[in-house]
């Protein structure tokens, strides 16, 4: 046991030293930790014998379950939005698509039963969120028409149709007497519920349960992630859409503390990821990767030069996507852990096949990592894709707030106190600093002599509020029926105790005054002490 122990500390720190020195490199992370798997397994100088697929399929699915709930935590659906269609036909259509047209090829030119073609397709038809999501944020990859966007909702939320695909074959081939249309109703009815109620259940814990440990609303998060993926599974949903839904929905209402989970899942899908592949690396056997070398290359060939590419382009065509949005999203099209997760599950249900599964998906996402990932800046360059003005944070819902200061802005009008005041001479309270003041196109950076004008608007630092055991905010969307549609503020009756602090209008945050008259959509947040 402690050289079991001694192991994984050794391999874990030599991960993160490896993590930081691969930044400055420009091959993908993800292939470091393989590679490290490699060195470490069978064939490689250490020569650890580790052949079991069932302990590494645990593994991996455990991982894999933070990965997809921190995917859909992180999606910022507000700037989602103008893609979503297109994100959600990619993930659904596209997998079938994609599914179909390997399965064809590999039946055609690599003469193989039809239900054996179908099944390696669908398992290597979804994209990867880990390796996407690595290689944007590691290459700081911003680009245009909100492909960023569309590429994060689709590779995060089309595991569970691949999924779904490979369930289905797996029972075909077996010969287990299943009806396919009720199982797949069995696992979206059943997968959408979970992740919904599931969800919506742990927002309204996290907001109005007071947990006295301080790490509570974390540890409670980690337990919703859990049971997301658990408990649908259970019934026979779709455990991974239920977990890509249920992080979406907690990832996009206010949660209280918010930032604290965001470092938290940072850690645990960094870790994860870690372990995923390195386990992956150590799994494999090289010496018996021969057999399936060329008909992975083929199938690789195809993949990333036809079938992804016609996929896409019959996908987002209706939608009157640029050529140049097609080219970069048909390159996109990573295979990573799920594809090798979802072979291990063929190995471990005794499925007769032609090639080894594992090896050969595992080499198709070896390539896949390495060539696709490595290319992927230099496609989007020559794509003219790339955004210099964006930042790619902003596709995620990062709460990253690390320096415990928070930015507010004050809009200066003609009558106000601080009109005609020198910065010097205005009252503020203590703690409160201007570092900056927006006149007209001009930035300023004040002192003490400067004078705050009409029109002006300041931008002010000051420390963060941290002990909020006594308040909490609740979020209320005003609808077509609700009493407080069209009424100004002075005029609705609010409970002692509750204070409007904020409006969100069609993705504008309103600080509330009096004289504001509530509209259709609004969605109001109360404090209450």
């Amino acid at each position: 046991m402690n050289e079991i122990l001694l192991l994984v500390g050794i391999v874990i720190m030599i991960c993160i030293l490896l993590g930081r020195f691969a930044e400055n490199l420009p091959v993908p992370s993800l292939l470091i930790f393989i590679g490290l798997g490699m060195f470490f397994g069978v064939n490689g100088p250490i020569g650890i014998q580790f052949d079991d697929y069932s302990v590494s399929e645990n593994i991996c699915t455990i991982c894999l379950i933070f990965i997809m709930f921190y995917g859909g935590f992180g999606t910022n659906i507000t700037s989602a939005r103008p893609v979503l269609a297109k994100s959600i036909c990619l993930s659904t259509f596209g997998v079938l698509l994609t599914a179909g047209f390997t399965g064809a090829f590999i039946h055609f030119i690599l003469k193989l039963t039809w239900t054996e073609s179908i099944l390696i397709g669908s398992v290597i038809a979804s994209t990867d969120a880990a390796s996407v999501f690595n290689i944007l944020r590691s290459q700081s990859l911003a680009l245009k028409d909100n492909t960023a966007s569309l590429l994060e909702v689709e590779s995060g939320s089309n595991d569970p149709v691949s999924y779904m695909l490979t369930l289905v074959l797996i029972a075909v081939m077996t010969g287990e007497k299943i009806s396919v249309p009720l199982m797949l109703f069995h696992q979206i009815f059943f997968g959408l519920a979970g992740g919904f109620l599931i969800g919506w259940t742990g927002i309204l814990l996290l907001r109005h349960f007071n947990f006295y440990m301080e790490q509570g609303r974390t540890i409670s998060v980690f337990a919703i992630a859990l049971t997301a993926y658990a408990l649908p599974s259970l019934i026979g949903g779709n455990g991974y859409l239920s977990v890509y839904l249920c992080g979406i929905l907690m990832g996009n209402f206010y949660i209280p503390d918010k930032k604290y989970l965001v470092h938290f899942f940072d850690t645990i899908t960094g870790m994860s990821q870690m372990i995923i592949f390195f386990l992956l690396g150590l799994l494999v056997t090289p010496s018996q990767l021969g057999p399936v070398l060329i008909p992975a290359v083929l199938i690789m060939i195809f993949l990333t030069l036809i079938g992804r590419p016609l996929s896409v382009l019959l996908i987002l065509s209706p939608f009157r996507s640029s050529l140049r949005q097609i080219g970069v999203t048909a390159w996109s099209g990573l295979r990573g852990v799920a594809s090798i997760v979802f072979s291990i599950l063929v190995v471990l249900h005794h499925v007769s096949m032609e090639y080894n599964l594992f090896n050969l998906v595992f080499c198709i996402v070896l390539m896949s990592i390495a060539i696709q990932g490595t290319l992927l800046p230099w496609i989007s360059e020559k794509f003219q894709m790339i955004d210099l003005h964006g930042n790619v944070e902003k596709t995620f819902n990062d709460y990253q707030e690390s320096t415990g200061v928070n930015f507010i802005k004050i809009h200066v009008k003609e009558g106000d106190r601080l009109a005609h005041c020198l910065l010097k001479d205005a009252a503020l309270p203590s703690g409160l600093l201007i570092v900056m003041i927006i006149r007209d196109t001009e930035s300023i950076v004040p002192n003490g002599n400067t004078e705050i004008l009409p029109n002006d608007l300041l931008v002010a630092a000051a420390p963060e509020f941290e002990d909020r055991k006594n308040l909490s905010l609740y979020e209320n969307v005003i609808r077509p029926n609700h009493p407080w549609l069209n009424k100004p503020l002075r005029k609705i009756s609010i409970p002692a105790g509750c204070l409007i602090v904020l409006i969100l209008r069609d993705g504008t945050s309103i600080i509330p005054e009096g004289k504001d008259i509530l509209r259709e959509g609004d969605i109001i947040v109360t404090a209450r002490f």
